[in-house]
């Protein structure tokens, strides 16, 4: 007598459930796209910093993976900016727009997050 299979089911709408859902996939996106776009932003205001100083943070940046990390770089970013260059404000402005838009949609969350 042979052994009976066992037939294993997959629910793949249960699977689906939040992780791939339109709106759920397109938020996801947008925060990448968003992260991508303030890391290239920072990279750019690196490049305009010369020597070590400059070469470190581009490193930095570079192993950025959130943009909690790039947030704890910003201080050291704007510190080590030309002043009173038009490379450097340019940097510096662009900085202070992507920092702000990222503090803004962090104060537009008003998701009940669950315990």
């Amino acid at each position: 007598m042979e052994p009976t299979p066992i037939t294993l089911t997959f629910n793949r709408a249960a699977a689906l459930h939040g992780h791939g859902m339109p709106e759920a996939r397109r938020a996801r996106m947008a925060a990448r796209r968003a992260f991508v776009e303030m890391k290239q932003c920072f990279m750019r205001a690196a490049a305009e910093v010369d020597g070590d100083e400059g070469r470190t943070l581009q490193f930095k940046v570079r192993q950025a993976i959130e943009v909690t990390e790039l947030w704890r770089l910003r201080g050291a970013l704007f510190k080590a900016l030309p002043r009173h260059t038009a490379p450097g404000e340019l940097q510096r402005e662009a900085l202070r727009r992507h920092l702000h838009s990222a503090v803004k949609d962090v104060r537009n969350d008003t998701a009940v997050m669950p315990l």
